[in-house]
């Protein structure tokens, strides 16, 4: 059963590269299938995994399943390959689960939109990015998913981008992130140059072996880390991007920017947390960016009007809580908390997305009243 691990990243991937190919050609109805269908599928071979990996854990508590060799330049040998173990699995039904029924909310609100075809491919391509930046045994694949996800960010953001503002929100979200994903792809330079691996497993059981807790090179590397995480999270002074990019479709902000793009700085720092833990102070400064994050982003929610922006500021708020439960030293805490977020903030979001729509796309709470008597009239309709 370990063996269908390649097949979870594989269908979206298929998806996205049937209806890319065949945009203007394929008809909402089967847009709809194959878009929401190649989610389910990977949902499903994800479930039958997860079932597996409960009953019969693999020896060592984790599986790995190399697909090919990536590159293999002098010392420098990464390989394409899968990696599955506790935490993976929960992040990859975090993903799969909540993103098709993401993708079935979406088939319906979407209806009718020009673009129906191109926004299903881009979702696809969003949630196998997402796939490959969890799955990955080595931080360069890692990263190759994590760029992946930042260019649909880029793309869905924008999706209606004849109007300008739109088209902004989706710049300002893909330079502000490029910010943090500099300050990783640098850490990840440096920790190759020490360690001599980017294979994740490899480098947490040499790390402790060549550096001295709370050492300069060990801290820098760690405090890179963590700008890329903040820029991925939103988190402070990486945070601006967030409540700009609501101008997305509801259904991206709710899959996007709330239950899975924007946990990936908290995955990245469990996925990391030995060489946290061999840097005290990086690891308080996590927890510090935390406590500010949630502490300013819930005030800054309590003044806003647009429904969908209050939502994005409750995201930041609550990612700061993960931040800050890393920062304590409480892994599996902010994993729990982060797989329960990733639920109720996606219901929340298409909740609004239902509201919005039944007071005729009105975003303003101001003007919100007797929504009751819109859905009434909506049903009648």
């Amino acid at each position: 059963m370990f063996d269908l691990l390649f097949l979870v990243f594989l269908f979206p991937l298929l998806g996205f590269l049937i209806l890319a190919f065949g945009r203007g050609r394929i008809p909402e109805n089967l847009a709809a299938v194959i878009g929401v269908g190649s989610i389910g599928l990977s949902a499903l071979t994800t479930a039958l995994i997860g079932f597996q990996f409960l009953s019969h854990p693999p020896e060592g508590g984790a599986y790995t399943q190399l697909l090919w060799n990536w590159i293999d330049v002098g010392q420098f040998h990464p390989d394409f390959a899968l990696r599955l173990d506790g935490l993976s699995l929960t992040m990859m039904g975090v993903i799969t689960g909540v993103g098709f029924f993401i993708h079935l909310f979406a088939s319906w609100y979407m209806r009718g939109d020009d673009g129906y075809g191109r926004f299903f491919s881009y979702m696809n391509l969003f949630v196998a990015s997402m796939l490959f930046l969890v799955l990955g045994d080595n931080l360069l694949f890692l990263y190759f998913g994590w760029e992946g996800v930042g260019l649909c960010s880029y793309l869905l953001i924008g999706f209606w981008y004849k109007d300008p503002a739109n088209g902004a929100a989706a710049r300002k979200a893909f330079v502000v992130t490029r910010v943090g994903d500099v300050f990783m792809a640098l850490g990840l330079f440096l920790l190759f140059n020490k360690v001599g691996t980017l294979n994740i497993q490899e480098a947490m059981n040499i790390a402790p072996q060549l550096f001295q807790p709370g050492s300069v090179f060990i801290t820098a590397i760690a405090l890179l880390l963590l700008g890329g995480a903040m820029g991925k999270s939103a988190q402070i002074p990486l945070q601006t991007w967030l409540p700009d990019a609501m101008a997305g479709p509801t259904p991206v902000s709710a899959l996007i920017h709330a239950a899975t793009m924007v946990t990936a700085g908290v995955y990245l720092i469990a996925r990391t947390h030995t060489l946290f833990q061999l840097a005290p102070f990086a690891q308080e400064m996590v927890g510090l960016t935390g406590a500010v994050t949630l502490l300013v982003a819930g005030f800054t929610a309590l003044v806003q009007t647009d429904i969908k922006r209050v939502l994005a500021y409750s995201t930041m708020s609550q990612i700061g809580y993960m931040f800050l439960a890393l920062g304590a030293g409480a892994w599996s805490a902010a994993i729990h908390h982060l797989m329960t977020h990733a639920f109720f903030k996606a219901l929340l979001f298409l909740c609004a997305g239902s509201v919005i729509h039944a007071v005729s796309d009105e975003q303003d709470m101001r003007n919100m009243g007797m929504v009751k008597k819109h859905w009434i009239v909506m049903k009648e309709c």
